[in-house]
């Protein structure tokens, strides 16, 4: 919960009421890798912070095919939200990809927070600012940047977990097959 409690006061100043409040709703886990948090189909009403690891979102296609949405590392805020603000079942399923800490909270309770607690909503309206922004910039690299610069971007942001990661897993998210993906490793690697 420090990490949490710290990322909200680096932006916000937070009440002694609020922390302990936001401390009483959740729950600190650590999940074993290879964990379903959300199953596509299912309903969900959790929502997690990650303070470790690397979980992943995705989807299966009507052909079984599976699409990587996002990736959630440390500091991260990752649920199926079309599932939790659409009151229908999840299109994603969420999978720990690596043990991974978390921080489970229940989407209803975290929301009443807000009106419990109205100085906590410029640090949500953050967030939700900054996931639609990390979407956004996603749908636009799919559509402008070839293979090996989404590979590239890939590197950068999540560099630090890209060798826990399968292969598969990182084609699926750059929208290649995983043949693409070592053709554009062996071209890196011989420069």
């Amino acid at each position: 919960m420090e990490d949490l409690i710290k990322k909200i006061k680096s932006s916000i100043p937070l009440s002694l009421e609020a922390e302990e409040y936001l401390i009483s709703i959740s729950k600190e886990k650590i999940v074993p890798k290879g964990s379903i948090l959300i199953r596509q189909g299912q309903i969900v009403n959790k929502i997690f912070f990650v303070t470790g690891g690397c979980l992943r979102s995705y989807c299966i296609d009507k052909s079984g095919k599976e699409h990587t949405l996002h990736f959630a590392i440390k500091d991260n805020w990752i649920s199926d939200y079309i599932a939790i603000h659409g009151d229908e079942p999840a299109t994603l399923t969420i999978e720990c990809l690596t043990e991974s800490n978390i921080i489970e909270f229940n989407a209803k309770e975290l929301d009443g927070m807000l009106t419990r607690f109205p100085e906590l909503e410029p640090f949500q309206r953050g967030n939700l600012e900054r996931l639609f922004v990390s979407l956004q910039k996603r749908i636009l690299n799919q559509l402008q940047l070839s293979a090996a610069e989404r590979y590239d971007l890939f590197l950068e942001q999540y560099g630090d977990v890209a060798r826990q990661i399968p292969n598969y897993h990182i084609a699926s998210f750059l929208g290649i097959t995983q043949e693409s993906l070592s053709r554009i490793r062996v071209k890196i690697a011989n420069k």
